[in-house]
């Protein structure tokens, strides 16, 4: 199966390390959810591991909730929710989504707050190396004490900031020796949940959760990491950054996956433009099968705007193929599907030109 790996940036031959494959996929911050955007992301996620496990493959694919991050705690304050009845709230929420549209669960669906005690081991082990440092109860990930950081997005040093701030970071924290380090555990605030640890109370920042988690599931290296290409920096960038700093020769992932954003009304749909379409909503007005059609005829690397008249020829589609799934469960000999698998495979099998259903309806 030839796939583009976003850390070599070029497609390659997909194998997994063992007999069975290893998936992690970033999950939800389950505050808002779920979203066309979402969906894109675990549909195509599901897609890839039903291809896998259909070539005979056995897949061991874990999906994070996090469930303790700044959004969830300012979101849980804005409505006068405790932080983990919401979570628990919206996680449900996009689990019956999630179900509704068919889509296979991972394996794993750990929450952040679940492995703590390893968290805090994860820390350590980053101030043990050198890499990390503390201040005022706060950790930091010293980006300066390892030169490969910004080697896996790319992006130059001086663009890297602006991208930051834009998706958490806060570069004005008096405690960081550089406004680029990231937070890796963050001393408690007024009216926060909080955990003990060495640096008193305080709870995990939203990277090493994720770099936590994945390890702890399915050791090292991860056949596949897989995410929205918005998580590309400085999500991924500074997972990497916690693995790579202190682990052997081996890498955190082999393949990176990054599916692309979702636009509507001119910019990408996301929970603070709140310009959502929610599937809850379309699921009012269309199957489950013409939603998930709809999703797989974009290319899952390349952006696209929602536009709910191609959201209606997915439906005409999917009563088409449910139409001939009747005919061949009656035992209809007059349909002969063997040439639509064939082709079928071959989309398949070259996934970095044509993950999409359009080659094969």
């Amino acid at each position: 199966m030839i796939l583009y790996n976003t850390l070599s940036q070029q497609t390659e031959t997909f194998e997994p390390n063992s007999e069975i494959a290893t998936l992690y996929v970033c999950g939800i911050t389950p505050y808002d959810t779920t979203h066309l955007g979402h969906a894109f992301t675990y549909c195509t996620a599901d897609v890839l591991v039903r291809y896998l496990e259909m070539q005979g493959r056995r897949v061991n694919y874990v999906q994070n909730v996090t469930d303790i991050d700044d959004d969830i705690v300012r979101k849980a304050q804005e409505e006068g929710e405790n932080w983990h009845a919401l979570g628990n709230r919206w996680t449900r929420h996009f689990i019956e989504d999630m179900q509704s549209l068919n889509v296979r669960p991972p394996d794993h669906l750990p929450r952040a707050t679940e492995l703590i005690p390893q968290i805090i081991e994860a820390v350590e082990s980053l101030l043990a190396a050198g890499v990390a440092y503390e201040a005022a109860g706060n950790v930091y990930f010293s980006i300066n004490r390892w030169p490969m950081f910004g080697s896996f997005s790319r992006i130059p040093r001086v663009d890297m900031l602006p991208i930051a701030n834009e998706r958490g970071n806060n570069p004005d924290d008096p405690h960081k020796r550089d406004p680029l380090d990231f937070v890796l555990w963050q001393a408690r605030q007024e009216k926060e949940p909080a955990w003990q640890s060495p640096w008193g109370l305080g709870r995990p920042g939203w990277h090493i959760e994720c770099s936590t988690i994945a390890t702890n599931f399915l050791g090292q290296p991860v056949d596949i990491h897989m995410g929205g290409a918005d998580l590309l920096f400085p999500h991924h960038e500074c997972e990497i950054a916690q693995i790579e700093s202190i682990a052997s020769s081996d890498p955190f992932a082999r393949f990176w996956l990054h599916t692309a954003m979702v636009e509507y009304e001119g910019e990408k749909m996301a929970k603070s433009v709140g310009n959502l379409i929610m599937i809850r909503d379309l699921l009012q007005h269309y199957s489950p099968e013409a939603i998930r059609i709809y999703l797989a005829l974009h290319h899952y690397r390349r952006s696209w705007v929602y536009d709910e008249m191609k959201l209606k020829k997915a439906s005409r589609h999917a009563e088409k193929l449910k139409a001939a799934m009747t005919a061949i469960s009656s035992g209809d000999q007059q349909i002969n599907v063997a040439p639509t698998i064939n082709r079928f495979k071959k989309v398949m099998d070259n996934a970095y030109y044509s993950l999409r259903i359009n080659a094969i309806l």
